[in-house]
């Protein structure tokens, strides 16, 4: 997979997606095109969720964050019936990251844009944990697409060959939706 050229005016990319898609060979790439890998823990800081990113944000470079904080708002409600991430701390992450010149890379796969052009106004507890999993993300990443550029780039998904995304025009991120890559 070769990252699209909407991705190299970024300094700062926050890759997210939900769990089961192939996030390897995108960060193998991003490493490889000098973006600074960062993993951030699997747990939440218990006071301020956004506290490590912001520390990782407030660095020097090019950097590609494999991010959870996202995945908190999707997660929590499907499994916790809440979150521990509320919406403020997400917009205000969404700001910080489009303040370093910065996008969010929301993964998706062929199942889940299958998923939202079969039910894009479906609600939670509709299906599989997966597929709302995908609708989820699809919300929320429409809703932080108002403070910062959000990317959505096709993977692959376990046995298929990812194919390389085509790219579309940008519109200007702060009065629109997404920008679709795949």
């Amino acid at each position: 997979m070769t990252p699209p050229p909407t991705l190299t005016p970024y300094r700062t990319l926050i890759i997210e997606g939900r769990e089961g898609l192939g996030r390897a060979r995108l960060i193998a790439e991003l490493a490889h095109l000098g973006f600074q890998i960062r993993h951030m823990p699997p747990g939440l800081h218990h006071l301020d969720p956004a506290l490590p990113y912001r520390e990782l944000l407030a660095g020097p470079g090019r950097l590609a964050v494999d991010s959870g904080l996202i995945a908190e708002l999707v997660y929590g409600p499907l499994r916790r019936g809440r979150s521990r991430v509320t919406w403020i701390q997400a917009l205000d992450f969404a700001e910080a990251v489009a303040e370093r010149d910065g996008a969010m890379l929301h993964l998706t796969s062929r199942a889940d844009r299958a998923a939202y052009e079969q039910s894009p106004e479906q609600g939670c507890g509709q299906g599989t944990e997966a597929m709302e999993a995908a609708l989820a993300y699809a919300r929320a990443f429409h809703t932080l697409a108002q403070h910062v550029p959000v990317v959505t780039i096709g993977v692959g998904e376990p046995g298929r060959p990812i194919r390389a995304p085509a790219s579309r025009q940008p519109q200007p991120w702060r009065k629109t939706g997404q920008l679709t890559v795949g």
